[in-house]
């Protein structure tokens, strides 16, 4: 009989916060939930591949330096031009790819220099965006990649299971190299800067 945890037993085996494991229940990246009253459990077996996944390998990227966009779960966007702001592993790549793309407090020729825009969900990339050459900035100082493609996203982090959805060169190496690692990053904002570690 499988070993189920309860989302704070859970937040304990992989040395988090129960509020950030709460986020992959919300985004629907976990399979095989189940419900015990109000409780969420999660079997034993998905917390373990979790806490497997291996950390982006950021040494293979070209860049001395990436962003990377942190999210959380989808939520009704404040934007009339899309309906979901976040991410949602049941969204449709169109309805994704408008919920990650802006806008954000960044600085957007150092997003652009990194060519490609991990997105991250509790410290794990979940969506992977390119496409990042070009930007526009509004009134409140915020900006928006408005031709950001979305290389790839992931449906079921404990396996990993992925879907590419782009296929300009580049774009599905970066989505199978990234998609499903580990990629822990500080910022006070949804945008923060990790060092790849590249020599040259």
């Amino acid at each position: 009989m499988a070993v189920l945890l309860t989302t704070g037993q859970a937040a304990d085996e992989l040395g988090c916060a129960v509020t950030t494991f709460r986020r992959l229940v919300h985004a629907k990246l976990l399979p095989g939930l189940s419900h015990r009253g109000v409780r969420v459990m999660i079997p034993l077996e998905a917390v373990q591949a979790l806490a497997a996944r291996h950390r982006a390998p950021l040494q293979q990227l070209d860049a001395a330096e990436i962003a990377v966009l942190r999210v959380d779960a989808a939520r009704p966007a404040p934007e009339p031009d899309r309906p979901w702001i976040g991410f949602d592993a049941t969204l449709a790549p169109g309805d994704l790819l408008k919920a990650l793309r802006g806008w954000w407090r960044c600085d957007p020729a150092s997003v652009a220099a990194g060519g490609v825009l991990p997105v991250t969900l509790s410290g794990y990339v979940i969506a992977v965006l390119t496409g990042l050459q070009t930007w526009e900035k509004n009134s409140t100082g915020r900006h928006a990649f408005p031709h950001a493609r979305l290389a790839g996203y992931v449906t079921d982090l404990t396996a990993p299971s992925i879907s590419v959805t782009s296929r300009t060169d580049g774009d599905q190496h970066l989505a199978e190299l990234l998609l499903g690692t580990r990629l822990p990053s500080d910022s006070g904002g949804a945008v923060a800067y990790v060092p790849t570690h590249t020599v040259g």
